[in-house]
């Protein structure tokens, strides 16, 4: 299994209604592709950012998971609503520890 850690710095004050716009017209679409862990806001460190947790199998199933998320149509008519709302995305890959809960 493998994590991406997604996080959006979204303009100030715009993280709730960002999260609204989300979750009632994005969620339902890229939850077809991958699995979410989880969503959180940031409170410290860089302000106005929104993190997502999403797990794949691997980097091939993320892949190819994302290459169709990117030829959905609902997908391609939803992404330039989140546009006006981002400021910087970024993406961080995350491998469990042999320890780690979440496997």
């Amino acid at each position: 299994m493998i994590y991406e850690m997604r996080t959006y710095q979204v303009q100030p004050g715009k993280a709730s209604e960002f999260l609204k716009m989300y979750q009632e017209q994005g969620l339902g679409i890229i939850t077809r592709y991958a699995t979410l862990i989880g969503c959180w806001t940031k409170e410290s460190g860089v302000l106005n950012s929104v993190v997502f947790v999403w797990a794949y199998e691997d980097l091939g199933h993320r892949g190819s998971q994302r290459a169709k998320l990117a030829q959905d149509a609902q997908w391609i008519s939803f992404v330039p609503s989140m546009l006006p709302y981002l400021v910087h995305q970024e993406s961080v890959f995350l491998s469990p520890a042999a320890f780690s809960p979440l496997k």
